[in-house]
């Protein structure tokens, strides 16, 4: 059974409701699953799982959320070599550009991309949480 650890920050919820559909995925592929806050987690706790989702929605001009989430994301990312990752979360202006560049700072710290990062614009619709379980299944 593969472990899998969802590790995110929510700030009106929508973020979350995607971390229930990622966990709910892997749980159907029969992972064990944890989920985190960013307060939880830390570079020490990356080797206990197979695979890692990281759920953080934009802000400001289109960055991750800059008093908890970056902080753990950055002291994390050297642990990330080799490991199974997937990206995901919501935003509610631009065109998703801080997605691509979440997607490319972390594969350049040698993480394994399962899939594309999952965005939703605002409240994620059934589209977007069946795009999250799917990100679980392939994480698991």
């Amino acid at each position: 059974m593969s472990k899998v650890a969802v590790v995110y920050w929510s700030g009106t919820g929508n973020t979350q409701m995607m971390a229930e559909a990622v966990a709910a995925g892997a749980k159907a592929q029969g992972a064990e699953v944890s989920m985190f806050g960013p307060a939880e987690f830390t570079a020490d706790s990356v080797s206990a799982f197979d695979g890692i989702a990281f759920g953080c929605p934009a802000m400001g001009s289109e960055v991750l959320e800059e008093g908890e989430f970056e902080p753990m994301f950055l002291a994390v990312e050297g642990a990330l070599s080799g490991k199974k990752v997937a990206l995901f979360g919501s935003y509610g202006w631009g065109d998703g550009q801080w997605m691509r560049d979440w997607q490319d700072r972390t594969a350049a710290d040698g993480a394994l991309l399962v899939a594309d990062g999952v965005t939703a614009n605002a409240a994620p619709d059934a589209g977007a949480l069946a795009e999250c379980e799917n990100l679980g299944k392939a994480l698991a």
